[in-house]
C-alpha cells in the first residue's frame, strides 16, 4: 500500500462530496492521483461532473475543472464504481438529533457501503467529526462486514478536517493535519497519503485522542464566544459598548476575547460540544451552559428589534422586517445551523411580514432594494463583505420605517435617521 501511495497510483473513492468532501477529492486527483467521488445525490453528481462546482467557494470551480478535465475526478451514485479502492476517505454529515445527541446514520451507512466494497488491504480514513470512540466502533463494523481484522486486513484512520468556508483550498494545504489510527501503521499510511499536498505540519496519535482534539477544539472556540456572548448580555446592562471594552481588553498581552454576535452557527461549533461530552458518563456544566448562553443570541437579537419597534410606535403585528444575510458566516453560501434561521423562526409569530436577501444563499427577495422597500426594519443576520459598506441613507429612503438592528458589528456609526440597536451595543 505504501508504495502505492508514494508512487501516485492508489486510488481513493471520497464518499460525500459536500463541503468537505468535494474540495478534498478535487485536492488529491490534483495531486496526481485517480479518484472516484461517491455522491448519492444525483443532481450533485451531474453537476460535479460536467464541472461545475455545487457549493460556493473561491477558486473550486477552476480546480473542479482542471480535474475533470484530466481525467483524474469522476462522481458516481453507483456503489459499484468505488468497489475494490485501496483508499475510502469518508466526509459524510453528523448532524444532531432534535435531543441533542448524535446522528450518525450517515456515517453507519458509508461505512457499511465501504466495507461491502474494500478489498483486502484498503485503507479507511474518516474525516467526519464523530463523537470519542466512534471510529473504534466502525472499525467493527467493518470487520462484522467484510470478515476482516481491523490493522491487518484493513488499516483506518481518523483524520479531522481542520479548515474554513472561503479559506477551503488554502487551508486544506497548509493547515496542521491530526491522523489518528486503530494502529500505528493505519495513521503513518494515512499521513503520507496526505502529504501528497498537505505543506503542514503533521501529527500521528490515536483514533480516539484524534476524535477528542477535534472536538475540543471546536469546543474551546464556543465556550469563548459564550463568554463573549455573556459580556455582551453584561454591556446592555450597563449601558456600554461591549466591542470597545473587548479591543480594550485585548490589548493585554495574555487576553484574546472573541467577538459576540447573533448566533453561533456552522457544521462545527453548534454540534462538536455535544459530540464531546455525549459517550461520557458525567454532566459536565460549563460545556453545556455555554451551548446554552449561544443558542440564547438570536433571542437577544429579537428582543432589540421589538424594543426598536416599541420606540419606533410600530406595532410588531404590523412590522415588516427585512433579515439581511441567511448564512452562518460571511461571504459563504453555508446555512447550516446559521442563527439566521433561528432569529427567523423567534420572531415569525410577531411580525406581519419576514423578507430575507442573501447575495450567496438568495432568500424572499432576489436583491437588496426589493427586500427593504417599504420595511420597517432591517437586521443584519450575516457578516457578508458587500453588507459592510451599504449607503445606509440611501436605502433609509426605500423604508416605511428607519429601524436598523445590527447583529454582527457591521456597522460601527448608526447611521443618520435611524433607531439603532446591536447585539453588544448597550449604550443605545
Amino acid at each position: 500500500m505504501l508504495e502505492k501511495i508514494e508512487s501516485r497510483k492508489a486510488e481513493i473513492a471520497v464518499i460525500g462530496l459536500g463541503y468537505i468532501g468535494l474540495p478534498t477529492a478535487i485536492m488529491f486527483a490534483n495531486a496526481g492521483f485517480h479518484v472516484t467521488g461517491y455522491e448519492i445525490r444525483k443532481d450533485v453528481v451531474e453537476k460535479i461532473n460536467s464541472g461545475r462546482a455545487h457549493i460556493v467557494e473561491p477558486e473550486i470551480d477552476n480546480l473542479l475543472k482542471k480535474a475533470i478535465d484530466n481525467g483524474a475526478l469522476r462522481a458516481t451514485s453507483d456503489p459499484e464504481d468505488i468497489r475494490n479502492k485501496d483508499v475510502y476517505i469518508i466526509c459524510v454529515q453528523t448532524p444532531l438529533k432534535e435531543d441533542k445527541t448524535p446522528n450518525l446514520e450517515y456515517l453507519q451507512n458509508a461505512v457499511e457501503t465501504v466495507a461491502k466494497a474494500m478489498k483486502k488491504g484498503s485503507l479507511i480514513i474518516i474525516e467526519s467529526t464523530v463523537p470519542p470512540l466512534t471510529t473504534v466502533r466502525m472499525a467493527e463494523v467493518v470487520e462484522k462486514i467484510s470478515g476482516l481484522r481491523p490493522g491487518e486486513g484493513f488499516y483506518m484512520v481518523h483524520a479531522p478536517e481542520r479548515v474554513m468556508p472561503g479559506r477551503i483550498f488554502k487551508e486544506l494545504v497548509y493547515n496542521s493535519r491530526i491522523f489518528g489510527g486503530i494502529t500505528p501503521e493505519s495513521a503513518e499510511l494515512a499521513e503520507r497519503l496526505y502529504r501528497s499536498f498537505v505543506k503542514g505540519q503533521t501529527f500521528k496519535t490515536s483514533s480516539t485522542v484524534s476524535e477528542v482534539v477535534k472536538l475540543m477544539e471546536n469546543t474551546f472556540r464556543d465556550v469563548n464566544i459564550a463568554l463573549a456572548n455573556e459580556f455582551a448580555l453584561l454591556a446592555h446592562q450597563y449601558g456600554i459598548d461591549v466591542f470597545e471594552a473587548i479591543e480594550l481588553a485585548n490589548t493585554h498581552p495574555r487576553v484574546r476575547i472573541h467577538v459576540p454576535g447573533i448566533g453561533v452557527g456552522g457544521h462545527c461549533l453548534p454540534k462538536d460540544p455535544h459530540l464531546l461530552v455525549w459517550p461520557a458518563e458525567r454532566d459536565f456544566g460549563l460545556i453545556r451552559l455555554a451551548r446554552e448562553i449561544n443558542d440564547s443570541m438570536p433571542l437577544l437579537t429579537r428582543e432589540l428589534l421589538l424594543s426598536a419597534l416599541e420606540e419606533a410606535n410600530i406595532p410588531p403585528d404590523r412590522a415588516v422586517v427585512a433579515v439581511l444575510g441567511l448564512a452562518y458566516k460571511g461571504n459563504s453560501d453555508d446555512t447550516r445551523n446559521s442563527p439566521a434561521f433561528a432569529f427567523i423562526e423567534s420572531i415569525r409569530d410577531n411580525v406581519a411580514e419576514i423578507r430575507t436577501y442573501d447575495p450567496f444563499v438568495g432568500g424572499t427577495h432576489e436583491n437588496l432594494e426589493d427586500a427593504i422597500r417599504g420595511a420597517d426594519a432591517v437586521v443584519i443576520a450575516t457578516d457578508h463583505t458587500a453588507f459592510k459598506s451599504l449607503d445606509w441613507e440611501r436605502l433609509g429612503r426605500l423604508m416605511r420605517t428607519r429601524i436598523l438592528v445590527d447583529g454582527r458589528h457591521i456597522v460601527d456609526e448608526p447611521p443618520r435617521g435611524f433607531i439603532f440597536r446591536g447585539v453588544g451595543r448597550g449604550e443605545y
